[in-house]
């Protein structure tokens, strides 16, 4: 069989070896059909076959991004962004210079903000909007989509007042005198999902958007969390319209919330199984964050010795939905940040495994921000993957962080623990979390490399024997979370009889220090044998 198109280089990663070849790969139509060394491709080269030599440049599988908020970093990317809010009152002026330039938007969306970077750690309130923007609703989620930001004229339109019910592990703050001040946290953020219902030419602009955003960084598959705290963002059925124009460019495999209602979660089962779009699973939180004192800990938080954090539903009722859809054969994936929720949500797995018999669930723990070592082994033993977003490194652990005082050092060696994790074979899978942090795959593989910022603090890293090799990371990135995704028999690996979906790097960081990482860009990106990206 002779290719169309073969690209050589004299790096080329297939996933199944710890350095790059000189070699090349062989792509006719949608398909790899042949990989080697240099001297081998002749034999896949026809009168029409185009030779691509891409010199030194490193050629890589397709980014496997393995856990992102799609459509919510399609909002992130599309309204006002807030990151660099440095006060209230400077992050308020910014919203309201957005509101000045967009006069025709109903709602003023702005995304990114965070109170734990202004002075004083101050929440929030509306009278800050308030000031600048008094008559058009204005939310605001901050970068961990855990918590909502809302003025005078967003709370009337939402209906929310002194007597609004707060749901489940969700919160509307009050003052003094018991009115709302503005700030919503965690499941109560349901109450602002009536703003993102947006018409369709506001829906194909972010679409639109993002997946341009995901080829210029090589991504070429994704694990869609559509499930957020208390409330969902995502539609399978308009990602199903990109694909039957042949216009969705990434592969999305997307998640349903985990809640008992098994028969739409079957429904998307039996509908969504195509190559592109496939339903995966179903997700749950268990618990919060360390950082904001709701991660579930083992022991009490070392700077309020009162608190250990908690869990959203009691035991039980965990227990029996895992077990429920674990005997339907569903797929669970469960976020977990603390370590006791880590502990927890292990438990869990055995419970099901021990009551459905064992099987090849590949059931997932999302985050592991800190993790007992006493449970870094089950892993492996129950087949659980641990989904790790390396980039959250930065807002979580380096020296100087909040992480410190929260853990204490002792527990605070186990922060983020991929090289622990690693060393005990569990199954190690990488993502972004985006937009909670950057969608770009570099970040995270030089967080996973070195274990530090990008002006090289601290020195030696943070918690440096986590550190893991290049090779590894890549993998991680690549072709675990596509065995995550159970799509190891046509994604992750560049070899024959996979998909065409692979990377071109401007560079190759295997030669070069790991602060090249930083710099290195995407040259091109192929998806089903096709340029979705090219410089």
């Amino acid at each position: 069989m002779k290719a169309d198109k073969i690209i050589v280089s004299t790096a080329l990663f297939t996933g199944n070896a710890p350095f790059p070849i000189d070699g090349f790969a062989a792509i006719k139509r949608d398909m790899i059909i042949g990989v080697g060394p240099r001297s081998e491709m002749e034999v896949y080269k026809g009168s029409g076959t185009e030779v691509w030599d891409v010199g030194s440049r490193l050629v890589v599988p397709g980014f496997h991004d393995f856990h992102l908020h799609w459509f919510l970093g399609a909002m992130f990317e599309g309204f006002c962004q807030l990151t660099f809010g440095s006060t209230e009152d400077l992050t308020a002026k910014m919203v309201a210079d957005y509101a000045g330039k967009h006069p025709d938007e109903e709602w003023v969306l702005g995304f990114g903000w965070h109170h734990v970077r202004w002075p004083g750690q101050t929440l929030p309130t509306r009278h800050s909007l308030d000031k600048y923007i008094p008559h058009r609703p204005v939310v605001l989620l901050n970068e961990e989509a855990h918590s909502a930001w809302l003025n005078t004229a967003a709370l009337e339109k939402l209906g929310i007042n002194r007597d609004s019910p707060e749901p489940p592990f969700g919160k509307i703050e009050k003052d003094d005198s018991g009115e709302p001040t503005g700030f919503l946290y965690e499941t109560a953020v349901q109450y602002v999902v009536e703003a993102f219902h947006f018409d369709e030419n506001v829906k194909l602009r972010l679409m639109n958007g993002m997946l341009k955003k995901a080829s210029s960084y090589g991504i070429t598959s994704v694990s869609d969390m559509l499930p957020l705290p208390g409330y969902t963002l995502g539609d399978p059925s308009f990602y199903q319209e990109f694909e039957e124009k042949g216009k969705l460019t990434t592969r999305i495999h997307f998640l349903d919330v985990l809640d008992g209602d098994l028969e739409r979660s079957i429904g998307y089962r039996n509908k969504y199984h195509s190559d592109k779009l496939q339903f995966s699973g179903l997700k749950q939180f268990l618990d919060g964050v360390p950082l904001t004192y709701t991660g579930y800990l083992l022991q009490p938080y070392a700077d309020r010795p009162a608190e250990t954090g908690g869990t959203i539903y009691e035991p039980d009722v965990y227990r029996q939905l895992i077990e429920d859809a674990d005997r339907q054969g569903f797929r669970i994936r469960l976020h977990a940040c603390g370590d006791a929720a880590v502990r927890m949500g292990l438990d869990l797995y055995e419970h099901a495994r021990d009551v459905n018999g064992s099987r090849d669930s590949r059931h997932t723990i999302e985050h592991i921000e800190v993790c007992s070592p006493e449970d870094f082994d089950r892993f492996q033993k129950l087949g659980v993957i641990a989904s790790i977003q390396p980039e959250h490194l930065t807002s979580g652990s380096m020296d100087t962080h909040a992480y410190l005082d929260r853990l204490g050092p002792e527990r605070a060696r186990y922060t983020w623990p991929i090289g622990s994790l690693q060393q005990h074979n569990a199954s190690i899978a990488f993502g972004t979390d985006f937009p909670i942090v950057d969608l770009n795959p570099m970040l995270g593989l030089y967080r996973a490399v070195t274990r530090k910022h990008e002006d090289g603090t601290p020195h030696g890293g943070w918690n440096p024997k986590e550190k893991i090799s290049l090779a590894h990371a890549l993998i991680h990135y690549t072709k675990s979370p596509s065995y995550g995704n159970f799509r190891e028999n046509d994604l992750g690996t560049i070899e024959a009889g996979k998909k065409a979906d692979l990377v071109v790097l401007d560079r190759n960081p295997f030669v070069w220090e790991a602060e090249a990482i930083l710099e290195t860009n995407v040259w091109l990106t192929i998806m089903d044998g096709e340029i979705v990206f090219g410089k």
